[in-house]
């Protein structure tokens, strides 16, 4: 790809920081960690009756279908509002923009929505399965190794967990991101791209994978073994996480989600059952994605920190975000003590 086009493609990217910086400069929230007297405030000297916890939800995390699934979403004790995105990169400027409290993305929409200034902090982590990323091609697509990838079309959506695990595949091959051609689609369109022929492959995550090769016989190239990062984040408003109403619903929406995450894990077809309602995909089709997404709740420690700051770094030294990113100023550790504990 020339610099010319490399940077065409990039602009739009650029438009949507910069409006990002704008929100964010309008918001009164400091962008330094939550203290922890606030975000840590307890349910239980809260009446959340009247509390309304604003949610962002995608086919690929399904948190209302999984809390479904689980029997538990009843169990939430304030009122919620569900709002759909296809992918994490529009949840979080959604959420900068003030029209979401907290919802769930994978490794990379944290760090865009840092490097565009957003107020948000990631408040709960997960671990996943390698399966549940991929590099797919075309059945009868003559690519059959990562170093063939120089010089082909791309789909990726632009900021997504996609985008970073595609930029570690190309870096670990030695082949630069310029050498590529990048789509920058949403799952659906990037779909429509690589089952037309506009595209040479097509980076995604579950259930999309499952789809792809389930309905179109698609075929992994490779998956998430050894390349991207194993963690997703759920993320939370900085407004959300002042007010101690809020903070306080985030911290049971955290604890009943947790047991989501396991339950969902050990239970892969009733799962299955209840997320191929929520996405309209056939139940073969999603009893493969439940198995290959498996999510661990876990606590955020440093090493998951230090991964996150790792993933911005890539992105800035592909100038695919503007300057550094300190990642730790966009963490807040006090709910670290839901992970495991009962609701």
């Amino acid at each position: 790809m020339t610099t010319h086009n490399r940077r065409r493609r990039v602009l739009p990217l650029a438009a949507i920081l910069g409006i990002a910086a704008i929100a964010a400069a309008a918001c009164s929230s400091s962008g330094s960690k939550a203290s922890s007297s606030t975000a840590s405030a307890s349910s239980a000297s809260v009446n959340l009756s009247g509390v309304t916890l604003h949610v962002g939800d995608q086919a690929g995390s399904g948190s209302q279908a999984r809390l479904t699934a689980a029997g538990l979403i009843s169990k939430l004790p304030f009122k919620v509002t569900w709002s759909d995105f296809t992918s994490g990169p529009p949840m979080l400027q959604a959420m900068g923009a003030g029209a979401i409290d907290i919802g769930s993305v994978g490794n990379a929409p944290p760090v865009f929505a840092a490097a565009g200034g957003e107020k948000v902090a990631i408040v709960g982590t997960t671990q996943g399965n390698p399966d549940g990323s991929a590099i797919v091609v075309p059945k009868n697509s003559p690519i059959h190794s990562i170093a063939q990838l120089k010089g082909k079309r791309i789909a990726v959506a632009q900021g997504s967990s996609g985008d970073y695990h595609l930029l570690t595949v190309l870096n670990k091959a030695g082949i630069n991101v310029h050498q590529v051609t990048l789509d920058y689609l949403q799952p659906a369109d990037g779909l429509a791209a690589l089952t037309s022929g506009h595209v040479d492959a097509w980076d995604v995550w579950t259930p999309y994978i499952e789809q792809v090769t389930g309905q179109y016989n698609a075929r992994i190239l490779v998956n998430g073994t050894g390349f991207g990062s194993p963690y997703s984040f759920t993320v939370a408003s900085r407004a959300a996480l002042a007010n101690p109403a809020q903070a306080a619903a985030i911290r049971d929406y955290l604890k009943l989600l947790d047991e989501a995450y396991s339950w969902t894990d050990t239970h892969p077809s009733a799962w299955a059952d209840v997320w191929a309602k929520a996405t309209g995909l056939p139940d073969s089709v999603m009893l493969v994605a439940a198995k290959d997404a498996t999510y661990t709740p876990i606590q955020i420690t440093p090493a998951v920190v230090n991964s996150e700051q790792s993933v911005s770094n890539a992105f800035t030294s592909a100038g695919l975000i503007p300057g550094h990113v300190n990642f730790a100023d966009f963490v807040d550790t006090a709910f670290n003590n839901t992970v495991g504990s009962s609701s």
